[in-house]
């Protein structure tokens, strides 16, 4: 157990991750970035694009659900890198690089 961290201490951390379980809306858009496999501890998500794109899977509540699903992701290697290598559907990081290009031809021109 860790004391809360700091955001960047923290995005450190959870890129040597080799998978996250979350029931955090922010995780699930935070981690399919760094190409990890998400498994989200809820019923139901707000991102349900993340789970149609491959990137999160839900498994529930239960600890059957969460065991099983941790499971599955640590042995099935063909399982792991589909959801790691998909595209994430949240974006690819790259927004402000596109905006400043964007008001550099803008105001440049």
């Amino acid at each position: 157990l860790l004391k809360p961290l700091g955001y960047l201490p923290f995005l450190r951390l959870m890129s040597e991750a080799y998978l996250v379980l979350t029931d955090s809306g922010g995780l699930q858009e935070e981690a399919p970035s760094l190409d990890i496999p998400v498994l989200v501890m809820r019923e139901l998500t707000e991102r349900p694009e993340g789970v149609h794109a491959g990137v999160l899977k839900l498994v529930g509540t239960t600890r059957q659900g969460i065991l099983g699903g941790t499971t599955e992701l640590l042995s099935d290697e063909v399982l792991y890198r589909e959801m790691a290598v998909k595209a994430n559907p949240y974006g690819d990081g790259r927004a402000a690089e596109r905006i400043v290009r964007y008001l550099e031809d803008q105001l440049v021109g």
